[in-house]
């Protein structure tokens, strides 16, 4: 088998499909998110804090030198910002799961269970009582 068609053959999985899609969803979603936090949440906690916009709190360990380079800043507003952007993207994504699972539950409850097969033993045990009925 060539690589080609092995390639082919890996490429047309389900699986592979389904990350695919799985990844760019989830980047647009990280997108809305990134959106969300800097342009709908953090301008009202900003105004509440008296104005402050958190993307400039930094804290800055060494001045910039007389070209205007080299300064060394702490961005810890915009590590905030990532922080509120991942708790958003971890609850929604637990809400996603959580409505799976509990599709999933309400499926196999209405789905009646196949009784299991009988054992051999079962079935030897079976055949020699009915055989003793017959005599």
């Amino acid at each position: 088998m060539s690589i080609v068609s092995e390639f082919k053959e890996f490429a047309s999985r389900g699986n592979v499909i389904d990350l695919a899609v799985g990844v760019v969803i989830g980047g647009a979603f990280g997108s809305i998110t990134n959106s969300l936090v800097q342009d709908i949440i953090m301008p009202p906690i900003g105004m509440v804090l008296s104005g402050i916009n958190f993307a400039d709190i930094v804290t800055t360990l060494k001045a910039a030198g007389p070209d205007g380079k080299g300064a060394v800043v702490l961005s810890w507003g915009k590590f905030i910002q990532a922080i509120i952007n991942f708790l958003i993207i971890a609850i929604a994504m637990f809400a996603v799961v959580k409505a799976m699972n509990t599709m999933k539950r309400r499926q196999d409850e209405a789905t009646p269970e196949a009784p299991p097969e009988p054992s051999d033993e079962v079935k030897l045990l079976t055949e020699i009582r009915d055989a003793l009925r017959k005599s």
